[in-house]
């Protein structure tokens, strides 16, 4: 009794102590067998279901020793004490903000193990279901040895499928996937005949199912979210929307292969209109908001363009707004590429989706746009942002290598704070002065005489491109010079980790979009480190802070050499859409060769922080709005059900 209650006990050490402290006991359970160490895993499962928390003193100091030493003897690796830290961190649902390269995917071992005995058990979230599939694999021998079951969620995969892997004690997933298995939860619900008197029987007569309605999620207990910023901050102004085809017994609609009285496809009828107005009379643009507003020239040009006997979605100045927003703001290899049919850019990353589609008819603008056959619109079933619904989770928890500055929006939205976790060696990157350039064309060639420098001393270089379309430029005009690169930019998702790994070998040239690969260890070659390491170069400023934080971080790694520089130009969309001023100010200040000598960095820095504040606010709104709504939908299901 007395040693049952010890552990009850609730304290809090901080965590660099306390993973001091496991690290001491860890020796003692070197000469134990496999079988003992599952059953001190066992013991331990026992005490948390009698009241024992999960994030106390004791429960962390009986755990952590044996995620430490499965570790030890499944992967071959000794868990650094800042990997232990980070671990607690997250433990007690909190946010790691732990740098690139100091091995996050093991800092999770320790948090997922001891939630993962839970009744509820834990999910682990990545920002792509590449990442998931990898830390799974990686850990999956580590959570065995200590008896706990685990499970990739697979996505797209029958509803049986799904609820095996939420049945496991650990289940690791892309976050947009667990985000979308809750609505589809939600619409089945929705969807679920109310159940009368007898309706139970006579189900059981009939040997029909109700597994289509039941839900696939457990209850939502605990969430450990790697790259915490990108899913909850950056890519938080998308909501996760749920939609669906349209039933084939309904009417055709417009959006549907739907056609005007001459035959023509609406949305091609509505390009051929919006290709006639002008710029300043008939429509005006803010390409900050990436919006178009038709004037009254507009309105009424457009009026008498508007297709007659065809039953519109929408009004009919929605689909010219549309039209204009393909042609003049949406950009090929930049927002979407065109292979077989639209696939949209994720404009954080660079990836591309398969599966997701721009909303209300915007997606077949497009389409128009490139000249292929519109597919049919989809309907919304179900939506929620995704602060909202990681909100739903009783502890959230997450690491990233770029929290700080994003801590004040944590802790307002999530009520989580920051810990910076220090690092296990010394940095040593080199933060090289920001060039600045009148033109991108003339950045460009700057860069390339900075790569081609750099490549035949063979230093490796990583070039770091905001677009597709950047990022081949650059590509093609290092071919035209003799020095072969490797193009990652999200076409070549499969090879890309692999491509990255390979970035710090001995004259390596890579231009990839920002977060290839990312996740990637990224090691050094014999003989880099005498020159210099990894050097990387970002051919533009971003409108997040931690994107530029984030780039830089793929150098010099847990305390290699390494060095980072960004080039910026008056035409980059930061400065030529957020601080026009600016721009005609580098043009007229440049000297003959194109190249600014002025240190601009103050002024950029705070034009980052001003739109990154803009952001901040339309998320907020964004969460207002979905709980407001949320509330709404609640009220009218209760009134359903009196």
């Amino acid at each position: 009794m007395g040693n049952r209650l010890l552990f009850f006990r609730t304290r809090r050490s901080s965590p660099s102590r306390l993973a001091d402290e496991i690290l001491r006991s860890t020796p003692d359970l070197e000469g134990l067998s496999d079988h003992d160490l599952h059953s001190r895993a066992a013991a331990c499962r026992h005490r948390i279901s009698q009241g024992a928390e999960v994030d106390g003193d004791e429960t962390l100091l009986a755990v952590g020793p044996l995620v430490f030493e499965a570790i030890r003897r499944r992967l071959g690796f000794r868990l650094y004490a800042v990997q232990l830290h980070a671990g607690i961190v997250l433990a007690r649902g909190g946010i790691a903000e732990m740098a690139t390269g100091e091995g996050k995917t093991l800092a999770a071992a320790l948090p997922a193990a001891a939630w993962g005995l839970t009744e509820a058990g834990v999910h682990v979230a990545t920002v792509n279901q590449f990442l998931a599939q990898r830390d799974h694999g990686q850990l999956r021998p580590v959570y065995a040895a200590l008896g706990l079951t685990t499970a990739l969620l697979p996505e797209q995969a029958a509803l049986e499928d799904k609820r095996a892997a939420y049945r496991a004690d650990v289940v690791y997933a892309s976050g947009y996937e667990l985000g979308f298995d809750y609505l589809r939860d939600q619409a089945a619900l929705l969807r679920r005949p109310a159940a009368g008197l007898g309706d139970g029987l006579l189900t059981s007569l009939r040997g029909d199912s109700a597994s289509d309605f039941a839900p696939v999620q457990r209850s939502l207990g605990m969430c450990i979210v790697d790259e915490i910023d990108s899913v909850l901050i950056d890519e938080a102004r998308t909501p996760l929307v749920l939609s669906e085809p349209p039933e084939a017994s309904l009417p055709p609609q417009v959006g549907e292969r739907g056609t005007t009285a001459h035959g023509t496809d609406v949305y091609e009828r509505a390009r051929v209109v919006a290709a006639g107005l002008t710029l300043g009379t008939d429509y005006r643009i803010d390409p900050r908001q990436k919006s178009i507003q038709l004037t009254e020239r507009g309105l009424t040009t457009i009026a008498a363009a508007m297709p007659q006997n065809c039953p519109l979605r929408r009004p009919w100045a929605v689909y010219i707004q549309h039209a204009l927003r393909a042609e003049l703001l949406l950009q090929r290899d930049v927002h979407y590429i065109v292979d077989g049919g639209i696939r949209l850019v994720d404009e954080f990353t660079g990836r591309i989706f398969d599966q997701r589609l721009l909303r209300g008819g915007l997606h077949q603008a497009v389409e128009a746009k490139e000249r292929l056959p519109t597919s049919p619109e989809n309907l919304t079933s179900a939506k929620i942002c995704r602060q909202r619904y990681f909100s739903l989770y009783q502890t959230l928890s997450g690491m990233t290598g770029t929290a700080k500055s994003a801590r004040r929006e944590f802790g307002r939205l999530f009520g989580r704070t920051v810990e910076q976790v220090p690092l296990a060696r010394a940095s040593q990157r080199r933060h090289l002065p920001t060039r600045y350039f009148a033109t991108s064309e003339i950045k460009y060639q700057a860069i390339c005489d900075d790569v081609e420098r750099r490549h035949r001393r063979g230093q490796p270089v990583l070039v770091g491109s905001r677009t597709i379309r950047n990022s081949e430029v650059i590509a093609e005009l290092l071919q035209h010079r003799g020095v072969d690169c490797q193009l990652l930019n999200g076409r070549q998702d499969l090879a890309e980790a692999t491509a990255i790994a390979a970035a710090g070998q001995l004259g390596a040239v890579t231009v990839a979009t920002n977060m290839a690969g990312r996740g990637t260890d990224i090691r050094l070659g014999e003989g880099v480190a005498e020159r210099g390491g990894l050097h990387v170069i970002g051919v533009e400023r971003h409108e997040s802070t931690r994107v530029d934080q984030q780039l830089a971080g793929r150098c010099a790694r847990q305390g290699d050499p390494g060095s980072v520089q960004f080039f910026v130009s008056a035409e980059d969309d930061l400065i030529r859409l957020y601080e026009p001023r600016l721009t005609r100010q580098i043009r007229k200040r440049a000297g003959a060769d194109g190249e600014l000598c002025a240190n601009l960095n103050q002024r950029v820095d705070r034009l980052q922080r001003r739109v990154e504040a803009r952001h901040a606010a339309e998320r907020a709104e964004l969460l207002r709005q979905d709980e407001q709504l949320n509330q709404l939908l609640a009220q009218a299901a209760g009134i359903r059900t009196r």
